[in-house]
């Protein structure tokens, strides 16, 4: 017989029906009740094995963590806690399990402990809904962006270009590390590299989605990136994924318009299709912080959190009105903020931007023309000449969870703002050329998908939302 999935077992309830189910066992109780989980859904199916029907040698290997395939009737559930269950006729273990060595014994582990026993993770309640939920919000992104007409463009993952800036670079080499081709003035040749120059891996595919703006007109890029930033905070990783759109003939508040449709469209999908992930999370949130000062507990419960974000248009301020609401805020006044907010010029913190959406707006809110000393050389810059056309959006508990912003198009004023910024122009002649030939007003921004599943979810350190982190002194698997 083809198997059932777990999920759709519970969905159609077939009662009378025969059925294969596989899966991991969870608990085996009194030699006749077996909780098992395939996956597919948080909810585990209870099969029912009648006493002295199966051998022992047979039942002595359900254990927790072991592999089974079972074949029975689905009858209604004789106990509380399911509607169904599965009268059991045949059970094969496919795989063992000890359950003297088994890490994950039936009982609450920590997520440090968990984080410790990655490979064996996703079987647990909590992370099976977290990656249940980061399938949902990928599947929406690319639902989304293909209802608007979008295009799908990969971006390279290996590249010669640091789109940031920043210098937060992994090189790429096929030379001996050891031992590798020294110049005349003894520095490394990286002409005798693979690719005859100096490659790293990407920090962004921004820079080669507006190549393909320019001539498809909306396009967008979802793929991996990566930051060689000495960072240990649960905010931070070395390898994350970026969502970046970008248009052509499009200005500021069209970036803004897109990018708050995207949020809200994403947030719908996972309630519509994660209810009960969300749920388990909701509560496993709420539990965890009952015994939290008060002012270390969130502000909202997980789903009020996301109802939060959809029930409520962006507010919508420039960068000087929020410095004028911050310089006057009393946390400001009464120097409760870490960093106090003196001047103009300043770049936000996270506890600036949480508190313009939990206590000022009570809203999340949409912050546009930023200094441009404090932002990237392509970033178009506004008539008064001290900002650029660049927005960030910010959620509750979180902070900035987009930035972007319109494309500087007008050759003369990129080249000005590459010289400020020490950014040679024979290391970006292609992207240069796009503002030589056709060039037009342009816009895009960036989701790190992590931060998102980060938010979504409600756990609190990013590395418990990407399957395998990848973080300073750290690279398992």
């Amino acid at each position: 017989m083809e198997r059932i999935k777990i999920k759709e077992l519970l969905r159609t309830e077939p009662t009378g029906t025969e059925v294969v189910v596989k899966g991991w066992v969870r608990t085996f109780r009194n030699n006749q009740f077996a909780a098992v989980n395939d996956g597919s859904t948080l909810d585990n199916i209870q099969l029912v094995l009648t006493l002295d029907e199966f051998d022992d040698k047979i039942t002595s290997r359900i254990n927790p963590g072991a592999a089974i395939s079972a074949r029975g009737t689905v009858v209604e559930s004789q106990g509380r806690g399911q509607r169904i269950e599965i009268k059991v006729k045949e059970i094969e273990v496919l795989g063992e399990s000890d359950p003297e060595k088994y890490p994950l014994q039936p009982k609450k582990h920590s997520l440090e402990f968990l984080r410790e026993n990655a490979h064996l993770r996703f079987r647990t309640n909590t992370f099976g809904a977290v990656f249940r939920i980061r399938h949902a919000a990928s599947m929406a992104v690319h639902r989304f962006f293909d209802e608007k007409g979008f295009i799908y463009l990969h971006s390279p993952i290996l590249t010669a270009s640091d789109a940031e800036g920043a210098g937060e670079l992994f090189r790429v080499s096929t030379l001996d590390a050891k031992h590798p081709p020294l110049t005349d003035d003894n520095q490394v040749d990286f002409k005798k590299d693979f690719f005859g120059k100096e490659a790293h891996l990407t920090v962004s595919g921004q820079l080669e989605a507006e190549l393909g703006a320019l001539a498809l007109s909306d396009v967008y890029t979802f793929g991996p990136t990566f930051r060689a930033e000495q960072s240990h905070t649960t905010r931070h990783l070395a390898e994350f994924w970026m969502i970046e759109p970008e248009m052509a003939f499009a200005d500021l508040t069209d970036n803004m318009n897109l990018a708050e449709k995207m949020l809200k469209y994403i947030i719908q999908y996972v309630m519509n299709r994660c209810e009960k992930d969300l749920a388990f999370l909701d509560a496993r949130l709420f539990n965890d912080e009952k015994n939290k000062p008060q002012d270390q507990r969130s502000s909202m419960r997980l789903v009020e959190k996301l109802k939060f974000c959809l029930e409520n248009d962006f507010e919508r301020i420039s960068y000087t009105d929020a410095i004028r609401i911050l310089q006057n805020s009393k946390p400001n006044k009464k120097k409760k903020f870490q960093y106090v907010i003196e001047e103009w010029g300043a770049d936000l913190q996270s506890e600036h931007e949480r508190f313009l959406v939990e206590k000022h707006f009570k809203k999340p809110v949409i912050i546009y023309n930023y200094p441009k000393d404090i932002k990237a050389f392509y970033m178009r810059v506004n008539e008064d000449l001290k900002t650029v056309a660049a927005m960030d959006i910010l959620f509750p508990g979180i902070g900035e969870i987009i930035g972007g912003a319109q494309r500087e198009e007008r050759l003369n004023v990129l080249l000005s703002r590459m010289e400020e910024m020490k950014i040679p122009e024979e290391e970006l002649p292609w992207y240069l050329d796009i503002r030589k030939y056709g060039s037009c007003p342009h816009a895009g921004y960036g989701l790190g998908f992590e931060r998102f599943v980060q938010f979504v979810t409600g756990m609190s350190n990013i590395r418990d939302v990407i399957p395998f982190p990848r973080t300073p002194g750290s690279i398992a698997f």
